[in-house]
């Protein structure tokens, strides 16, 4: 049987994780079939399995849920982490920036865009739930998307232009694009070969 998991979670987002009386932390607990035991003073959230639990994955699961709120997702989007195929992955801007606030505040401006325009590009291009807390940014998705979103926004860290970095996500779409139709009409991957030869 799993063993109870630890967690620490920012005070501000320990309401977000209970909700209104306390309708948040039950539909967790009914979907993960886990048991949280939130300390709001301490900011410490306690998971551990209950008898109905079918899933070896159930409090791990839930641990990446609980910390999904703790880093500024929405519960509903959190709870997409129960499933087996959605993954979590987690930025420390810190590794990137340093300790100065200056610097993090305006690595996170980039990030985020004018009007919030870069952040809804990585959104929809990667197709992969982002969010901008704190010291991190953290994306929900596919894996692959997933690694897509991180490698844009650590391109924006490392101080690639955003022009470059929109292209770069536009040539992933691209391929994911190709991959999907490949898919449906049933062509293997290498089997697909493009002519290069009729604009001669």
């Amino acid at each position: 049987m799993p063993t109870t998991d630890y967690l620490k979670i920012p005070r501000d987002r320990i309401g977000v994780l209970i909700g209104t009386n306390g309708e948040t932390k039950e539909k967790i607990e009914k979907i993960t079939k886990t048991q949280l035991d939130i300390d709001g003073e301490e900011g410490t959230v306690a998971i551990s399995p209950t008898e109905e639990m079918d899933d070896p994955l159930g409090v791990w699961k839930t641990n990446h849920i609980v910390k999904a709120v703790s880093r500024g997702f929405n519960p509903d989007m959190a709870l997409k982490l129960n499933e087996d195929d959605v993954y979590l992955e987690i930025i420390k801007l810190t590794l990137y920036v340093g300790k100065s606030k200056k610097a993090l505040a305006r690595q996170k401006g980039r990030i985020i865009g004018k009007d919030g325009k870069t952040r809804e590009l990585i959104i929809n291009m990667a197709e992969v739930d982002m969010a901008v807390y704190g010291k991190t940014v953290s994306f929900i998705g596919d894996l692959e998307n997933v690694m897509v979103a991180k490698e844009a926004v650590e391109m924006i860290l490392n101080g690639s232009r955003h022009k470059s970095v929109y292209s770069f996500l536009e040539a992933k779409q691209n391929d994911r694009k190709m991959k999907e139709f490949k898919s449906v009409v049933g062509i293997e991957d290498d089997k697909i070969e493009f002519r290069d030869d009729l604009d001669d």
